[in-house]
This record gives C-alpha cells, structure tokens and sequence, in this order.
C-alpha cells in the first residue's frame, strides 16, 4: 500500500510503501489501513486510539496535517501495517 500525504508523520511519510496485514484485529497503538462511511471510495492510514459504536477512533500522527475521526467519525479498519517496505524498511511503526 502507497502511503499518500502528511497525516503520519513522523511514523510515515508520503510515498511510503507498507504492508498490510488484511482483516486483522487492531489494538490501541497500532497503525492501521480504514475506510470511511462518509467517504466510501478514500482509504487512510491512521493509528487505531479506541473502538467505539460503528467501527474504530482513529487518528493521524502529524496533528497539523490529519484528517482523522475528530472529522469524519468512526473508521472501518480493513487491516493492520506490519512494516513499512520502502524507501526504509522497519518493522516497529
């Protein structure tokens, strides 16, 4: 998965590639791939804070450049990144 735009930095940057682990349980911390009801066709990457009624509170790390659930309201999360793949490779994100 590209990442695309400022929302996780410093964890991620923009052309950022990672991997997604698919239909994973998320827990609080962890970097996660979400859908939005309110925007059906957008998938973000955001780091899960808390389930709440309707899917996950998420939010970016970069607070001046996120759109996160204080905006768009609860995520579906679809996945969890495991590792960021390029252009540095890691595996604590």
């Amino acid at each position: 998965m590209l990442v695309r735009g400022p929302s996780m930095v410093p964890a991620l940057r923009d052309d950022d590639i990672v991997l997604v682990k698919w239909g994973v349980r998320p827990k609080p911390g962890q970097i996660v791939l979400v859908k939005w009801a309110s925007r059906p066709d957008q998938l973000s990457v955001k780091r899960a804070s808390h389930e709440v009624d309707g899917g996950w509170h998420v939010v970016g790390d970069n607070p001046f450049a996120s759109t996160d659930s204080e905006h768009l309201g609860p995520a579906e999360v679809l996945g969890v990144v495991k590792a960021r793949l390029w252009p540095r490779p890691g595996f604590r994100l």
